[in-house]
């Protein structure tokens, strides 16, 4: 059964590949059988998903003389299973968005392959048990999300795009010299005979650092978040969305990943992580709240919502039982809310851009009246961000801020707090824009049957996952916390 269950777990992560190239050279008018085919995915999935709770999957590639590790355990399946559901969800708007908001000469068609590859590279990272694999699907991620930013082929995307490009490289040249320190020290690449054999001496720190610094870098972590802004800015909306919700996601999983194994009693630079967390959450939310454009808003908006991740190392940094299994849920339950709202949102952002054919907040004037399903996804999503019951986002700040409290680390109460009020602020803002009706008025472009309905549904799970948030926090309970 094991046997099966990995041979299906494989085929499932490089499905995507062909159903990209397939969508290359499918008609246009049938891209829609393409992209309910992938519908079989999560069902997969969620079949492994039970396997994977009783106890890991696991095994080794064979790539000439090297193996190359993984594990599929209960996180990595719900990563799984929620990195299919966004990418299901954001083919399924980019089917109605390449038919309307993109020009008859946009390479549109090249959009799919690189979805594919970008799906394969997460699942890679997902189920990675050595640093070789891990690194693959972050290169292979990296170089797939670069193409799609590229895509529009303006001046101003091709910049971003390079401009991202150059960020990523740098950051896989740290990575490449933090695990070249970890190999030389300890011979291993694999994360289970380097959590047996590593120890914190000086070249595990150092190879800590960097890798970390890579990572954080890819992550748009503060202050390594000035490429995020501008490449958001002139990405298509799928894109945005996909990015937002899920790439940057992968960097911080491979960080917290790493850290649990060679520096889980690191107080001190988990305490330095933590306070890079908080200057995130506040500087993105102010930063989002003085922003004039929407899909601006949106993105600094990442910047500080990534920000609550980063909480979670010194909450487990040699914290009691009760406060990791606290922090440990939250987090994992913050991502999962995140990157439903986060991609709801971009895509309600788009729609409305699109109908107005503006970017301005201002010119958001009647949108509530013209295109109030969109704003009401937009709303939706926000509530998740929020932090505002009964959504994912409020259950996943309760843990930690009760996390917080029983670990006397009170600074970060402080900060989900204000943050709350950040998010807010922001939200409001583009809210209030949306209501004004004495505004000159403009003309509003018809939305392609589906792409209001596909965000909604994202923003509706989002806040949902709160109400079952039982599930998934059980499943990762039976998997085992630091």
């Amino acid at each position: 059964m094991s046997e099966a269950a990995s041979l299906l777990l494989w085929l499932t992560l490089a499905a995507p590949l062909p159903l990209g190239l397939l969508a290359l050279w499918k008609p246009p008018c049938q891209m829609r059988t393409v992209v309910l085919a992938t519908g079989a995915l999560p069902l997969v999935t969620l079949w492994l998903l039970p396997r994977a709770g009783e106890g890991a999957l696991h095994g080794s590639l064979a790539l000439g003389g090297l193996s190359l590790h993984w594990r599929l355990d209960a996180l990595a399946a719900l990563l799984l299973l929620l990195t299919q559901l966004v990418l299901l969800a954001s083919a399924a708007y980019a089917v109605g968005h390449r038919r309307a908001a993109l020009p008859a000469d946009a390479p549109h068609a090249r959009f799919w392959p690189l979805l594919g590859g970008l799906a394969f590279a997460l699942g890679v990272i997902w189920v990675a048990a050595d640093l070789l694999l891990l690194y693959a699907g972050l290169e292979l991620m990296g170089l797939c999300a670069v193409g799609m930013m590229l895509l529009p082929g303006k001046a101003e995307a091709i910049r971003a795009g390079l401009r991202y490009l150059l960020y990523a490289l740098v950051g896989s040249l740290a990575w490449l010299l933090g695990v070249a320190l970890l190999l030389g020290a300890w011979g291993t690449l694999d994360l289970g005979g380097l959590a047996a054999v590593a120890e914190p001496d000086a070249t595990t720190r150092i190879a800590m650092a960097l890798l970390a610094g890579g990572l954080l870098l890819k992550a748009a972590i503060f202050p390594l978040h000035g490429w995020l802004a501008p490449v958001h800015a002139s990405a298509w909306t799928p894109v945005s969305a996909v990015h937002g919700a899920l790439v940057v996601k992968a960097s911080f999983f491979i960080l917290i990943t790493l850290w649990r194994l060679l520096l889980p009693e690191a107080a001190g630079a988990a305490w330095a992580l933590g306070l890079l967390g908080a200057a995130a959450v506040l500087w993105g939310g102010l930063k989002a709240w003085r922003a004039d454009s929407l899909k601006q808003v949106v993105a600094w908006s990442t910047v500080g919502q990534l920000g609550y991740l980063m909480l979670a190392f010194p909450l487990l940094a040699g914290a009691a039982a009760s406060v990791a299994s606290l922090a440990w849920q939250a987090t994992w339950l913050q991502l999962a809310g995140h990157a439903l709202a986060k991609a709801a949102m971009f895509m309600a952002a788009g729609n409305l851009l699109f109908s107005t054919g503006a970017s301005r907040l201002v010119d958001l004037a009647g949108t509530s009246r013209r295109l109030p399903l969109s704003l009401m996804t937009f709303g939706v999503a926000a509530v998740t961000l929020m932090g505002l019951p009964p959504s994912a986002g409020f259950t996943a700040k309760w843990l930690l801020l009760q996390a917080s409290m029983e670990a006397g680390q009170w600074p970060w109460a402080v900060v989900l707090v204000l943050g709350t009020l950040l998010t807010a602020a922001y939200v409001f803002r583009v809210l209030r824009y949306s209501f004004v009706e004495e505004a000159p008025r403009h003309e509003f472009h018809p939305l392609p049957r589906g792409t209001d309905l596909t965000p909604l549904l994202l923003a509706l799970a989002a806040v949902g996952l709160g109400l079952v948030a039982e599930w998934p926090l059980s499943l990762l309970r039976q998997g085992g916390v630091p």
